[in-house]
């Protein structure tokens, strides 16, 4: 079994990481997962939170609000719909991202809700985890 993983975390703007990984911590919308060398074939999509990335100097921590994650037995590729590295979000940043989740809510047709709503909660709580 390899010890690394290619892993590469891509965002319309912009590519924000190409790295090797021990190991890749991913908010998946049915559930948290961590991708590891050698994991099982799998496609997942995101949730907002916090995407950790173990590499053998230490761990990167990204913010991402949305997406999809492919696994491999060689490495996983995040395509985010909105990313940034956790160390660059500010307050402002996140409350821009809440009142467009709070906007999105307010008009959310009735089988839309709940979803609408969990967006707003993963938001709240990504504030909380970084300390916002």
């Amino acid at each position: 079994m390899a010890d690394t993983m290619q892993f590469d975390l891509v965002s319309p703007e912009r590519r924000l990481a190409s790295l090797e990984a021990r190991a890749v911590r991913i908010p998946g919308a049915d559930g948290d997962m961590t991708a590891m060398p050698d994991h099982a074939p799998t496609i997942t999509t995101l949730r907002p939170g916090l995407l950790t990335v173990e590499t053998g100097s230490g761990s990167e921590s990204y913010l991402v609000t949305g997406g999809f994650a492919e696994i491999t037995a060689e490495g996983t590729t995040v395509l985010a719909e909105a990313a940034m590295a956790k160390d660059e979000v500010t307050r402002d940043y996140l409350e821009s991202l809440l009142a467009e989740a709070r906007e999105a809510q307010a008009s959310a047709t009735p089988d839309l809700a709940d979803a609408a709503a969990k967006v707003v909660a993963d938001l709240v709580a990504v504030g909380d985890q970084i300390g916002l």
